[in-house]
This record gives C-alpha cells, structure tokens and sequence, in this order.
C-alpha cells in the first residue's frame, strides 16, 4: 500500500491500516515498512469484531480485508480475503473508491 499511497492521496482518500496487535508491534511494522499511511492497533479486536473480520479464518486474528469508508461512516465498497495473503490489487481498490 505504501508504494500506492500517493495514488490514493492524490484521490483524497486516506489509508489506515488496523492490525490485531499490540501498539509496539504496529510501531515496529510501520517503520519496517516505511508506512507514511496511520497504522493503528487492535489487540482487543474490537475493531475486527465490529467489521465481521475477526476469527473468520479460524486463527484468531482478523481476516485480511478493504474497506472503502465514506466520510458519513458508509462502507461502500469492501473485500474479505478468504486466506492469509488475499487481498485485492490496488487498481481495485482504487476502481471502487468514490
């Protein structure tokens, strides 16, 4: 995603990406990574829960998945990978943004 953030920018749209994972952990992942986007922790998941994402792989963590939010809190557009390493092409995603 960073390699494309500036496509997403460029739309005004913002990235943020929830892990099920401790804040320390997100750090060291962000800086890994070089992320510029926000990452932000869920350890408890809360957040993945709250989407449906938690558990689904039978893991205990979250399902890899996009969502497209609106400013209103609509999702418009989502995708739920059904293994570790499914996740959406970017073009996707960005065909499916606003």
């Amino acid at each position: 995603m960073q390699n494309a953030y500036g496509q997403f920018k460029a739309r005004g749209v913002e990235i943020v990406a929830v892990a099920v994972n401790t804040i320390q952990a997100i750090a060291s992942a962000q800086e890994a990574v070089h992320a510029s986007f926000p990452m932000l922790a869920d350890p408890n998941h809360e957040a993945a829960a709250a989407y449906g994402v938690h558990d689904l792989l039978g893991d205990g963590l979250a399902a890899p998945a996009v969502f497209v939010i609106d400013r209103d809190g609509s999702i418009l557009w989502s995708y739920i990978g059904q293994e570790a390493h499914d996740r959406p092409a970017v073009d996707e995603i960005l065909a499916n943004l606003p």
